[in-house]
Formats: C-alpha cells, sequence, structure tokens
C-alpha cells in the first residue's frame, strides 16, 4: 500500500517537500489556499529570487535555538541546493557577496521550473483550499473551509508564517499546530523597515546614501551592517536596516534600552573628520554652513542635520567654532534615532519566532508529538539573514521533510 502524504502550503518548503517525496515513491498532495502556488517566491529578491547563498554559515540564523537548523541545512546544502535546481534548469549566478540568483534574474524562473517538475512527477496540487481543522485518528484527517475532507497517512505543515500577508500568509499554520499541542514561540516581523522617533523624515523622504547602522544597548554594540540606507517618511530602511531589524524589535518587545546609530560618513573616524571639516572649511571662508556642505553630503541633508545640532544655516564657515565642527563632525559620524516600531508583517519578509524547536527532530522534521506530523520552513521558530538564507532554510527543511516522510 502506498505512502499517502499531504502537504499543507505551496510555498517554498512546501514544494521541495512535495518533489522530494514524490521522488522517493510516495503518493503526494500539495493543498494551497492560493489559486496557484509560490506566489512569495515571486516577491523574493526584488523579483530576482536570490535562492540561496554559499557563505552560508549556521550564525546567519536565528531563534530560540538556531543550532535546530544545523542538521537539514547539513543534509540538503548550499551546494546540493545548486546542483538540484541546475538539474531542473536553472542556471546560478553568483555574485560577489555570495548571493545567489538564477542566471535570467527572473523569481519567476525559478517558479515555473519547480511547477513543471511538480507536474512531470505527478503531483496533484489542489488550489483553493484553505484547512481549517485537522484530526489524527488512524489517519490525518483533513478540512478544508468549503468543506472538502482529505486523509492522509503522513502529514507536512508548510504554511509559512506571518509575513507578507498579499502572498497569502495569515499565520494559520500556528493554528494548526497548536491543535496538535504545539507551543509556539512568540512571532514578531522579521527583516522589515523601522518606524524613527522624529519631525524630519518628510524633509528628507527618499534619501539614500551608503552608509552604517548600528544598534546599541547601554553602551554596548549589538549588531551593525552596512550597505545603501535609504530615509522614508516613516523612518528607516534599506538592506542593513532589513538585516538589523530582527534584534531591533526583539529588543523592543522585551523592554530594553536600544538606541540606532547612523553613520553617513563612515570612511573617517570622527577626529578624521573633525580635521578635515576644519581644512574644508579653511579652503571656503566666505561660505555659509549650507553651502560649504554641498559636495560632502547629499544636499537635502544638510539643512535637517544643522537643524539637529542647532546650527545656522547662514553662519559664515569663517565664524564656526570648534565645537561647532565638533557636534557636526558628531552627528555625520554617529547619528542618533529612537525606534518606536516597524512597518509591521505586510511589509517583512520573513517571520521571526515560531512552533517551538524543542517539539520537533531536527534530523527529519517530525514532531515529537504526533507520529506522522511534520513541521517545515517559515513556520518554526527559525529564521535567517538577508541574502538568501531564509528561502535556504526553506529548501532544506521541505527537502529533509519530504524525504523522511516518504520513508
Amino acid at each position: 500500500m502506498s505512502n499517502k502524504i499531504i502537504i499543507i502550503g505551496g510555498g517554498a518548503s512546501g514544494m521541495l517537500a512535495a518533489i522530494s517525496a514524490k521522488r522517493s515513491g510516495a503518493d503526494v498532495i500539495v493543498l494551497e489556499r492560493n489559486s496557484r502556488v509560490g506566489k512569495k517566491i515571486l516577491a523574493t529578491g526584488n523579483g530576482r529570487c536570490n535562492y540561496t547563498n554559499i557563505n552560508l554559515n549556521i550564525n546567519n540564523y536565528h531563534g530560540n535555538n538556531p543550532k535546530f537548523a544545523y542538521s537539514a541545512l547539513s543534509s540538503f546544502d548550499v551546494n546540493q541546493t545548486i546542483d538540484f535546481f541546475e538539474r531542473i534548469g536553472i542556471t546560478p549566478a553568483i555574485e560577489e557577496d555570495g548571493k545567489v540568483f538564477p542566471l535570467s534574474f527572473q523569481s519567476s524562473s525559478v517558479l515555473d521550473v519547480l511547477r513543471y517538475e511538480i507536474e512531470n512527477l505527478g503531483i496533484e496540487l489542489v488550489t483553493e483550499a484553505y484547512v481549517v481543522s485537522i484530526k489524527k485518528k488512524k489517519r490525518f484527517i483533513i478540512k478544508t473551509k468549503d468543506g472538502r475532507v482529505f486523509e492522509s497517512d503522513k502529514l507536512i505543515l508548510a504554511t509559512g508564517g506571518n509575513a507578507m500577508p498579499i502572498s497569502g500568509s495569515d499565520g494559520n499554520g500556528y493554528t494548526l499546530a497548536k491543535s496538535f499541542g504545539h507551543s509556539i514561540v512568540d512571532v514578531f516581523p522579521g527583516l522589515v523597515q523601522l518606524n524613527l522617533e522624529g519631525k524630519i523624515f518628510k524633509q528628507v523622504s527618499g534619501v539614500k546614501f551608503p552608509g552604517v547602522a548600528k544598534l546599541y544597548s547601554k553602551g554596548k554594540l549589538l549588531v551593525e551592517d552596512m550597505g545603501d540606507i535609504l530615509f522614508t517618511n516613516y523612518g528607516i530602511s534599506g538592506p542593513p536596516i532589513l538585516q538589523i531589524s530582527r534584534t531591533a524589535l526583539e529588543y523592543i518587545r522585551n523592554k530594553k534600552d536600544l538606541e540606532l546609530i547612523i553613520s553617513i560618513i563612515h570612511s573617517k573616524t570622527k577626529d578624521e573628520l573633525i580635521e578635515y571639516l576644519e581644512k574644508r572649511f579653511s579652503y571656503m571662508p566666505k561660505k555659509n554652513l549650507e553651502e560649504a556642505l554641498i559636495g560632502l553630503i547629499n544636499k537635502r541633508l544638510i539643512n535637517p542635520i544643522l537643524k539637529e545640532i542647532n546650527l545656522d544655516r547662514n553662519k559664515n564657515v569663517g565664524n564656526v567654532s570648534k565645537e561647532d565642527i565638533y557636534n557636526l563632525a558628531s552627528i555625520l559620524t554617529s547619528w542618533s534615532f529612537n525606534i518606536v516600531g516597524s512597518q509591521g508583517w505586510g511589509q517583512a519578509q520573513v517571520t521571526a519566532g515560531g512552533v517551538s524547536t524543542d517539539e520537533v527532530d531536527n534530523q527529519t522534521m517530525e514532531s515529537k508529538l504526533v507520529k506522522g506530523l511534520y513541521i517545515v520552513g517559515e513556520l518554526l521558530d527559525i529564521d535567517g539573514d538577508c541574502g538568501g538564507f531564509n528561502l535556504q532554510w526553506a529548501w532544506s527543511s521541505g527537502y529533509i521533510a519530504g524525504l523522511s516522510a516518504s520513508e
């Protein structure tokens, strides 16, 4: 008698689970709530699909026990992932920072080859199937919102988390996991833009610059990242901000002291910048401060910065004091902001928190509470940094679960 597996969720982890289970001889059905599978994949990597990263390290992962991810990431690793996709049609393009994209630089390519493989293997896809309840007797009995009933020997939960609800993620997987007694580590948005306190943001919205973002708590550096930073009308965005956002929101949720420091000029220390500003201003003694800063920083930042440190933009640089220069160098190398929140689930790329990994076998993804139940991907309390790490976790955990469930 064939082993029948139902996978709830046709995203990255669900599709990999389906393919690995079917290739191992199982009878597979995927239940997807949307009208088509893989909707979220289309949005990854700004539509280019950064599907893995050759510089992957366990330190790129977070959760109550990030080391839980090690086994799956080793069993179906980056090289195996690249090979898997190459065999179904994706030629890898590896960038300097280790990010791997399809050479077509289209997310749709990754989804197209996965859908073709699913069709080619004869995996049954049931779309617009929103699961509302699951019961376990001898087999799993799955009911959908429109009254359909499905049965299976094994069940893989691959529903995703709360991030990007436009793709169909609404946290339903947590409800289903809880119905089997699983506990949920509090969830919050990960890889998301940050809301900042202050009145300057409408003036500087749209200003983009290469900078450094650092988070401090009680004077101790927590995390830092470098790259293009973008001021917005609500606060701040850009890859470095997304990268540090998980730590920021974790500290805010736990009401811990937190300070965001932005370096607009990071190629010089504060002391070097003081020296440079003194020299720069000596070249142009007749200019006022506003004029004298053009060519050093983005023009739209000049007045808000001068206002922030109570310097008159019309002040002649010949009359600028040492204290003025010190204050200017300080804000340009370490501008302090107070984080008041984030842009929320609608903008978040991933969910932090999820089903407790203490209750799941790290080598098979099988629930320790319910035999035959597997939990994968974003639904678990594992999330990765920006740069292809979350998709790799989805591929690895899904592939391993499909393989294990088909045994």
